[in-house]
């Protein structure tokens, strides 16, 4: 039996005005997916327990079956993980996101204009953040590039910290209320000194790019630990992602960790090519692929409701349609679980804890589904899974649903 798993990131939605109020899954033209849901079983899931805040970690934790409430310590230490950096007693590992700040008026009373400063490059970011660290770290904090907007700080034994806001959550806002105590609000605003004229930044100001003008602190953790998926389940499993915080959930899960090259975590990733990468997979003896794309989620923070409709399609496309004729022809039962990890909704641009469609598409049983794939007919199956670590179970063992 082979495990198929795809994580169309932020892709559920409530219905939009401009798509004639429909969701973007109900506007998408995704032929392979409305074909197969005719004979799977559909309902929906909730992977972000109640009380938690719903982030990508959390979910995809749960959709690995890891019951975030007891394995959730925050997404930097697991991005921290699949850079290759080491946490060590007393290291807590902070995400630190490349933003764009509005120019005028002094720090604090700055506008936040884009969580990912317009999706900035990985090098450009690399150089940003060399210069970061150059300025601002010392013995016992460091500053790591990863990927686009996405880096990290290590800080070992850190001074005390309360709650950070997620920058996406607060786009558009003045951040004087959403700042971090002291000295992480310092650590920010110095980062803006450091960052507003720096070459990348007016090479991307001359190009109509939003600069990475200033650092954005949040979600700290410590070590993370993870059973291990095969010793769960007794399944060899790979995970592909174009983002180190699903690669960090399956380093720590003991899964394979596959790169493919021009995997983005955007609309212009390299669909295909994760596509293939999960055939490779499979041939070459891995039972279970748990394939992440980021594109949707990107689009709903970004506001872009074509692109996310088309990440959608792509998806279907280049991922879901290749993978389904490669298992058709390996003689072998399979089995599709297909279901975003939360909704990213375009009108509000944040995650929401709302409970997202599934399907289970079993190649050798017959189901009585319905003719698409959305929001909508999931809900009305009637079907809805509280706990979303308790999901995999029904795929890659004989637990029922219900």
């Amino acid at each position: 039996m082979k495990y198929f798993i795809l994580i169309p990131d932020g892709a559920s939605d409530y219905k939009i005005p401009e798509l004639g109020m429909k969701t973007p899954f109900q506007a998408a033209r995704k032929p392979v997916l409305d074909c197969i849901v005719e004979r799977s079983i559909v309902g929906t899931v909730s992977n972000v327990p109640e009380g938690m805040i719903p982030e990508s970690d959390t979910a995809n934790l749960a959709i690995m079956s890891y019951d975030p409430k007891i394995y959730s310590r925050g997404r930097s230490p697991l991005e921290a993980v699949a850079m290759g950096l080491e946490l060590r007693d007393g290291d807590i590992a902070f995400r630190c996101n490349l933003v764009t700040l509005s120019d005028e008026g002094d720090y604090e009373h700055k506008i936040i204009l884009d969580h990912s400063s317009d999706e900035i490059t990985t090098p450009e970011a690399a150089e940003l953040i060399h210069a970061v660290e150059k300025a601002l770290g010392d013995d016992v904090r460091h500053f790591y590039p990863g990927v686009s907007y996405r880096h990290c700080l290590i800080w070992n034994n850190p001074p005390a910290y309360g709650d950070f806001m997620r920058p996406h959550d607060i786009l558009g806002k003045e951040i004087a209320q959403y700042l971090p105590d002291e000295p992480y609000r310092s650590i920010m605003r110095e980062s803006y000194e450091v960052l507003s004229s720096h070459p990348i930044n007016e090479a991307r100001r001359a190009r109509g790019l939003r600069p990475g003008n200033s650092l954005w602190i949040w979600s700290p953790g410590g070590k993370p630990s993870l059973p291990s998926f095969y010793d769960k389940w007794g399944v060899s499993a790979a995970v592909i992602s174009a983002v180190d915080l699903i690669k960090g959930i399956g380093i720590c899960a003991g899964m394979k960790v596959i790169d493919v090259e021009g995997a983005t975590g955007n609309i212009k990733t390299n669909f295909a090519g994760k596509a293939q990468a999960a055939i490779d997979a499979f041939m070459d003896g891995i039972q279970l692929v748990y394939v992440h794309v980021e594109a949707p989620d990107e689009c709903g923070h970004r506001a872009e409701v074509e692109n996310k409709v088309k990440s959608i399609e792509l998806i279907d496309e280049k991922i879901l349609g290749p993978v389904i004729s490669y298992l058709d022809g390996c003689g072998e039962p399979y089995k599709i679980l297909y279901l975003p990890d939360h909704p990213t909704p375009v009108s509000i641009r944040t995650h929401t804890s709302d409970p997202v469609p599934f399907l289970i598409f079993e190649s050798d049983t017959e189901h009585r589904g319905p003719k698409t794939f959305d929001e909508d007919t999931a809900a009305d199956s009637g079907l809805y899974i509280e706990h979303g670590h308790e999901l995999m179970g029904s795929v890659v063992s004989e637990k029922a649903l219900l």
